[in-house]
C-alpha cells in the first residue's frame, strides 16, 4: 500500500469545525499521470472509511484497460483523509503540546473538515480545476461536499451514499463503536501498540461486513456449510478472517474518528433546507445507486438525483450490496463513460 505514497507537510493552519487548530499537517497522497500546463486535467478520488491513498489497489477496475481513468491524459490524485492511520495527520500523529501521539485526544472531525484538509494539498499543488471528483460511501460524502465547497470542481460522481447519514446508518456505526469501547484494552483510546483493542475492532469490522453485503450473497457464498477444520460455520470463519485482517492494517482510534465523521454528514447543516442546498449545486453530477445496498438503500440516491438539478441517476444491479461500488466496475465504468459523453467536454481519448 505504501508504494508511491507521498507525505507532504503543509505549514498552514487547519481548524476543525469543533474548534481544534493544527498549525501544520501531514497529508498522504498518491497520483497517476501528469498535470498539464493549465493544471486542470485533474481527477480527484475520495476513499471510503478504511481506505487509503493507493486508489489503484481498491478502485482497480477504474484504472483497468477499459476503465474511465487514463493516466496518459489525466492527473489522477487520491488524498488520505485526516483521522486515518495511513500517513495523514491522525490519532497516531505526534501532538506538539505533549510530544506524544494524540490517540484518544484527536479531535472529532466532520466530512467538511476532511474536504478543507484535502484542499490544503490541492492548493499546495496549484490545482486550477478539477475535471471530476469521485467517491463511494464516505468518499461519496466527501465528493458531494466538494461540489458545495470548492468552485474548482466541474463534475462529480457520487456512489452509494445520501444527502445525510440516516438514523439507520448512525445506529450501525454506534454499535460498531460500542464493540470497540467494550474491549478491555480500549481505555478511552489511550492504548499502547502492544495492547490495542484488537477484539473490539475485529468485532466492529465483522458487523460492518454484514451490512456491506446481502442475505442472498451470504446464502449463496456460505449456506450453512461448516468449516472443514474448525467447529464453526463457514460464515463465522469468514467474518473472523475479515476482522483479523482489518486489525492488522487499521487503528481503532481512526475507526472511531472517521465513523463519527460519517455520522455528522448532513449537507443541510447550518446551510438551509436540503432543497435549497442541493438545488444550488451547479456541477453535472452522476449518482450511482446499488439496488441491493442495505446500508445506503437506493432510495437515498434517487432522492439525491431529485434534489440536484443537473444530475443523472444510474442504478447498479448486483448481489453484492454496498460492496458493489468496489466490485461492479464494468457497470460503473459504463455509467461513467456515458456521463462523460453527455455532461463533459473533456472526453478521454479512450471513450
Amino acid at each position: 500500500m505504501n508504494k508511491g505514497i507521498n507525505i507532504t507537510t503543509i505549514d498552514r493552519p487547519w481548524t476543525t469545525e469543533s474548534g481544534a487548530t493544527f498549525s501544520s499537517v501531514d497529508i498522504a497522497w498518491k497520483s497517476w499521470g501528469t498535470l498539464n500546463k493549465q493544471r486542470d486535467n485533474v481527477i480527484l478520488i475520495c476513499h471510503a472509511l478504511t481506505g487509503h491513498a493507493a486508489a489503484d489497489e481498491w478502485f482497480s477496475g477504474l484504472f483497468a484497460k477499459n476503465g474511465i481513468l487514463d493516466p496518459e491524459t489525466q492527473f489522477i490524485i487520491c488524498i488520505n483523509a485526516p483521522g486515518s492511520c495511513y500517513g495523514s495527520t491522525g490519532p497516531k500523529s505526534i501532538n506538539p503540546e505533549t510530544g506524544k501521539p494524540y490517540k484518544g485526544d484527536f479531535p472529532e472531525i466532520t466530512i467538511r473538515d476532511i474536504v478543507h484538509f484535502q484542499q490544503l494539498l490541492l492548493d499546495h499543488l496549484d490545482i486550477e480545476s478539477i475535471e471530476l471528483v469521485i467517491g463511494g460511501s464516505m468518499g461519496g460524502m466527501n465528493a458531494l461536499e466538494f461540489t458545495l465547497i470548492d468552485e474548482r470542481v466541474q463534475s462529480a460522481a457520487l456512489l452509494a451514499m445520501g444527502k445525510s447519514h440516516s438514523p439507520w446508518a448512525i445506529g450501525i456505526s454506534q454499535a460498531q463503536r460500542r464493540a470497540i469501547y467494550a474491549d478491555p484494552n480500549w481505555k478511552n483510546g489511550f492504548y499502547d501498540d502492544e495492547h490495542p483493542p484488537e477484539a473490539g475492532l475485529a468485532a466492529a469490522r465483522e458487523m460492518a461486513m454484514i451490512t456491506y453485503r446481502t442475505p442472498q450473497n451470504y446464502d449463496q457464498k456460505f449456506g450453512r456449510d461448516v468449516h472443514p477444520e474448525k467447529d464453526i460455520f463457514q460464515v463465522e470463519s469468514y467474518l473472523d478472517y475479515q476482522g483479523e485482517k482489518l486489525v492488522k492494517r487499521f487503528d481503532a482510534n481512526a475507526y472511531v474518528v472517521l465513523s463519527k465523521a460519517m455520522d455528522y454528514h448532513d449537507v443541510s447543516r447550518a446551510r438551509g433546507s436540503f432543497e435549497e442546498v442541493l438545488g444550488s449545486v451547479q456541477q453535472a453530477v452522476l449518482i450511482v445507486g446499488i439496488e441491493s445496498d442495505l446500508l445506503y438503500p437506493i432510495n437515498e440516491q434517487i432522492e439525491l438525483a431529485e434534489l440536484i438539478p443537473n444530475s443523472t441517476f444510474a442504478p447498479i444491479k448486483s448481489p453484492y450490496g454496498h460492496d458493489a461500488f468496489l466490485i461492479e466496475f464494468e457497470q460503473i465504468n459504463g455509467h461513467l463513460k456515458q456521463f462523460y459523453k453527455t455532461h463533459t467536454q473533456k472526453i478521454s481519448t479512450q471513450l
